[in-house]
């Protein structure tokens, strides 16, 4: 791995952990094993650092709002919950601490209005396809504020949880009990074994990622 791309990870891995505002470039260079003055000679600020994650951060999203339901609905389903719970861990650090790192970076700042309507836009597909395979029970004009309640908790679970003072860390829980939260929304018109089927998967993905 290069040096500049060692720098973004370590980065990235310290600020999941300690939060943004927690780190030092001091504390950065010694978890990495290197000078303070070689990493700013790659990295002149950290907010130099926060902008190059927040492009990464803008290339994962993209790529998650590509996807779109299939001929089996409820697997294409898991398939997105899969995607954004790995989106959650990757960049925890921008999904829980909004209040501790100031401004966006830019492309963050300039595009989260945008990401977030076609999020909308996503989830409502994939609940129309549900509904259109007779796995959810749901009036078709109110998909759209479904798809707005379930984006809100997706979006804001992780910070809702820092905010009550909750570990939220690796190994806390905290994206798991994100996603099933936002199925305590529609759950209850979900047939019994869809609603087994995406509990179970949520566990799944948990359990691959706490592996890997």
């Amino acid at each position: 791995m290069k040096t500049r791309d060692r720098i973004v990870e370590g980065a990235r891995l310290l600020f999941n952990e300690q939060g943004y505002g927690a780190v030092t470039t001091a504390a950065l260079a010694a978890h990495l094993g290197m000078a303070e003055g070689n990493l700013w000679y790659h990295f002149k600020t950290k907010r130099a650092l926060l902008e190059v994650l927040g492009e990464r951060f803008a290339a994962a999203i993209d790529q998650r709002l590509d996807m779109r339901p299939d001929a089996d609905p409820l697997a294409s389903y898991v398939e997105l919950l899969r995607a954004m719970m790995a989106e959650f861990r990757r960049f925890r650090f921008l999904y829980r601490d909004q209040a501790g790192y100031g401004e966006h970076a830019d492309v963050v700042g300039k595009r989260a209005p945008e990401w977030l309507q076609r999020t909308f836009g996503q989830l409502e597909a994939h609940l129309a396809a549900l509904v259109d395979a007779g796995l959810l029970d749901w009036p078709r004009q109110r998909l759209r504020d479904l798809a707005i309640n379930a984006t809100i908790i997706l979006r804001y679970g992780l910070e809702h949880y820092r905010e009550l003072g909750e570990p939220t860390g690796e190994g806390s829980g905290t994206v798991r009990r994100t996603l099933r939260r936002h199925l305590t929304l529609f759950e209850h018109a979900l047939t019994g074994d869809a609603a087994l089927r995406l509990h179970s998967a949520i566990d799944a993905i948990e359990d691959a990622a706490l592996a890997a």
